[in-house]
């Protein structure tokens, strides 16, 4: 054992980091440079061929795969095009109606992809020209929708809550109920702001708009079929009928039956579904075996008890902590994207969580929440710059950046919230 190994390891890190190594190669990198400096080639050589099988044959990993080609296939189909229509149904009467319309259909559109990207991209094609039309400026009619795909991690399925199930064996079905706690709070304090915008400044976000649906009864059954599924999909999970990596198979199978029923399902869809299942499946994978060798490296080191016990004796408080935790992601947010910056510090996180009596479950949520803010923070908001792809002709990504700093607050406060009154996420 070598605490002092442990932290040059720590600090090389850091620095491969800041280089723009990917996350995987520096994760590996480090952890079979420190096994090797520590006890010898062999045990670094067998880490290193070992780790990949015993981190990817594990059941539930196959959730993963089955939860993706679920979201792609929808995607790729248009079996979530109509959710913003079917919002505005029901919304679009509201002061800021469009935007508190869009805000729900990421909500509902994640159900299905449990994508941030995905989401943001998806919506933001369809509800910023909507909006802009509307008299809705720019810059907040972007921020909503950047700001909205950040709920694409936090309802299930979100392969977030799915990879940190699988690291620290805690229950993915109780995170994944965690989770839709914290994105109904996330779209209700979004729908707040919008609120509150159009009240101080309607000529920021319009009280009134003229919105007309072309047969809102029909809006409605569109998205009817794709709804059900998530219905019976999460219903039997939570239920207990299925286990997770079951759920993500009926869900995949039932959005393939679906979109052919629906006609939608063409040779394209379905390769293209195929193929981005596979490379986002893929790069996952590599990033999780990292984090496991990185997990082994920093307890052979003995680093991990280290830092426990420092805790311990430092005797901070429970607010202290969490301060100190949520700046460090927020951070980390700000360049390195969501799945990097948990797997990175999850093994330094974890003998101290567990030290603290602090509930893993509650604790996955918090991160994911915390690691989506790191999605519209700039100067690295990767939602921002998808939207940015998208609506180009509408809003630069200065303007939209400065559209997101009202929801920004609203997450800061939420985390705020969640934090002082844990029984939010784990009543």
């Amino acid at each position: 054992m070598s605490v002092e190994t442990g932290l040059y390891g720590l600090a090389i890190l850091g620095i491969l980091l800041v280089l723009r190594l990917p996350v995987a190669l520096s994760l590996i990198v480090v952890s079979f440079g420190g096994i090797w400096h520590m006890i010898g080639w062999n045990p670094a050589f067998f880490a290193l061929q070992s780790t990949p099988y015993t981190f990817v044959a594990k059941w539930t990993m196959s959730a993963v795969p089955m939860f993706l080609l679920m979201g792609f296939v929808a995607f790729h189909t248009g079996l979530t095009g109509g959710l913003f229509s079917a919002a505005k149904v029901v919304l679009a009467r509201l002061p800021g109606g469009l935007a508190i319309s869009s805000i729900f259909a990421c909500s509902a559109f994640a159900a299905v992809s449990g994508s941030s990207l995905a989401t943001a991209a998806a919506m933001g094609r369809i509800a910023i020209p909507e909006m802009v039309k509307a008299g809705y400026r720019p810059s907040i009619a972007a921020g909503s929708i950047a700001a909205g795909g950040t709920i694409g991690a936090l309802i299930p399925p979100s392969i977030l809550m799915i990879i940190y199930g699988v690291i620290t064996q805690t229950s993915i079905t109780k995170v994944f109920v965690g989770g839709i706690s914290i994105g109904i709070m996330t779209a209700v304090a979004y729908s707040l702001v919008v609120l509150l915008i159009a009240w101080l400044r309607p000529d920021v976000v319009p009280r009134r708009a003229e919105i007309s649906v072309e047969n809102p009864k029909g809006a409605i059954l569109q998205v009817l079929p794709i709804v059900a599924l998530v219905v019976i999909v999460f219903g039997g999970l939570f239920k207990d009928y299925f286990t997770t990596t079951e759920a993500g198979a009926i869900g995949a199978l039932g959005t393939i039956l679906l979109a052919s029923l629906m006609k939608r399902m063409t040779k394209k869809a379905l390769m293209d579904s195929l193929m981005e299942t596979v490379v986002t499946t893929s790069s996952l994978l590599i990033i999780g075996i990292g984090a496991t060798m990185f997990t082994q490296f920093l307890s052979m080191s003995g680093l991990s008890g280290f830092l426990a016990k420092s805790v311990t004796s430092a005797e901070l408080s429970y607010y202290e902590l969490m301060f100190i935790i949520v700046l460090i992601y927020l951070i980390l947010g700000t360049f390195m994207e969501p799945f990097g910056a948990m797997l990175v510090t999850l093994p330094v996180f974890m003998p101290v969580l567990e030290a603290q009596q602090i509930s893993l479950i509650w604790f996955g949520v918090l991160v994911v929440k915390l690691l989506e803010i790191g999605m519209i923070t700039p100067p690295v908001g990767m939602n921002v710059f998808v939207i940015k792809n998208v609506a180009s002709r509408y809003a630069s990504v200065v303007q939209i950046f400065k559209g997101v700093t009202p929801f920004l607050i609203a997450d800061l406060i939420l985390v705020v919230l969640v934090i002082v009154f844990p029984a939010m996420i784990i009543f």
